[in-house]
């Protein structure tokens, strides 16, 4: 059975990736939370980095930080073909875990992590943080209440451009692709508005590496509901989300980011705005973990839907690489079940 030390959860970070300077001030300003330990496959690296960003302990290997019994959580920074192993691998060393969007490449995988956190007792989830924002939730229930008449169109748009040819995410063995980096956030968007897709198509443009750079999508959801996505490493910057019905638009302001900034309902020649107090969305997902492990409280996006967005994905990499739309099995869930 997963144990912590305390009422606070000490954190430690699998590798040094970059993705941990957004992390780490979340951690140091979040309740109950202990930035303790770094791991990396070199030691001098793991002392450097702890030496620069003031973590007390360093690690010379990812099995050593598993097996520091004073870490509680661990943070999976790795790249995505990388996920589901340490991951699992966390669980059954006794850890929680945060593991970094895509949860895995692979709606087998996704179910065996499921399985271990259930067998270990662990809280794991998937760090798709701007879903833990306020503002989030707050769409939601406009949409739900009605604001909008009834929903028509949800659509998304993410990309930047992508200059770096050693990274990670131009590697077709590591999981790279604009699909995976980026495209998770405006189909995790519909979803998140529009419930479960039954179909979707897809259409990618390749890199010279073999990754999509750039990606279009499709989405038919129940009740006529639609959803239009695209994403890409060649284009500029791009971050958007729209909600459109019968009565109302509603617009979202970089809604990806760490602190997506307000909402616009549009209504003919009106225009009315919402907006929340700022906060760090990466903050938001350390509390939700942290009050998952030590409250006992539900998570926000559960596994469960984790495991639903990766379907997704795939059945829209299956539909661009066949040329023909796919249907996806999550899709048979009852409206209220496919509901993050």
């Amino acid at each position: 059975m997963t144990q912590t030390n305390g009422d606070r959860l000490r954190w430690g970070l699998l590798s040094t990736a970059r993705i941990n300077r957004r992390l780490i001030p979340a951690i140091r300003s979040a309740g109950r939370a202990e930035l303790f330990a770094v791991a990396s496959r070199d030691l001098q690296r793991a002392q450097v980095y702890a030496a620069e960003w003031d973590i007390p302990r360093a690690h010379c290997s990812y099995e050593a930080l598993l097996d520091d019994p004073d870490v509680d959580v661990v943070y999976v920074p790795l790249p995505n073909a990388l996920h589901a192993e340490w991951t699992i691998r966390a669980t059954q060393a006794g850890k929680h875990v945060l593991c970094e969007k895509p949860l895995t490449t692979s709606v087998a995988e996704c179910t065996q992590i499921i399985a271990a956190a259930e067998a270990a007792g662990a809280v794991v989830m998937e760090a798709i943080m701007y879903l833990h924002h306020p503002l989030m939730h707050k769409v939601r229930q406009m949409v739900q209440e009605g604001t909008l008449g009834q929903i028509t169109l949800a659509r998304g748009s993410f990309s930047f451009f992508l200059d770096r040819p050693g990274d990670a995410r131009w590697d077709p063995t590591l999981g790279g692709g604009s699909l995976w980096d980026l495209g998770i956030y405006p189909v995790s968007f519909i979803r998140w508005i529009a419930g479960e897709p039954e179909e979707v198509l897809g259409w990618q443009t390749l890199a010279r590496q073999g990754v999509d750079e750039t990606f279009v999508g499709l989405l038919r959801c129940a009740d006529g509901v639609l959803g239009v996505f695209d994403c890409g490493f060649r284009q500029q910057f791009r971050n958007n989300a729209e909600v459109a019905g019968t009565e109302g638009t509603l617009i979202i302001e970089r809604p990806y980011g760490p602190c997506p900034e307000k909402v616009i309902i549009r209504r003919g020649d009106t225009e009315q705005t919402f907006a929340l107090p700022e906060v760090d969305a990466y903050r938001c997902e350390v509390e939700a973990l942290t009050a998952a492990v030590l409250d006992g409280a539900a998570l926000p996006v559960p596994l469960t839907n984790s495991r639903s967005n990766v379907a997704t994905l795939v059945a829209l990499y299956q539909s661009a690489q066949t040329g023909v739309a796919q249907q996806i099995e999550s899709a048979k869930a009852s409206p209220a079940e496919s509901r993050p």
